[in-house]
């Protein structure tokens, strides 16, 4: 009968977003910020930063923009966007 193998992932403590990267609350939201200025980058917008030479992808460098706090974005509240159409 074979047995089960244990992973040899380490894993450490998980971390909260919100702690590493400023006004990001979710990682679902860090993922779709760090992809929406990717898209961008792939279409022809200058990155905020100078890129590392080791690390020049897009992603990477969208991933650090976020970091910095260098991107903008609005978090919309649905409830708050269902009573502006329900006036």
């Amino acid at each position: 009968m074979a047995t089960p193998r244990k992973s040899s992932r380490k894993r450490g403590a998980p971390v909260a977003v919100a702690e590493l990267w400023p006004g990001i609350d979710a990682q679902f939201r860090l993922i779709i910020v760090a992809a929406l200025r990717s898209k961008q980058l792939v279409r022809g917008a200058t990155a905020r930063i100078e890129p590392d030479p080791l690390r020049r992808r897009n992603t990477s460098i969208a991933l650090e923009e976020v970091k910095r706090g260098l991107v903008a974005f609005t978090i919309f509240d649905p409830d708050q966007i269902a009573d502006q159409v329900a006036e």
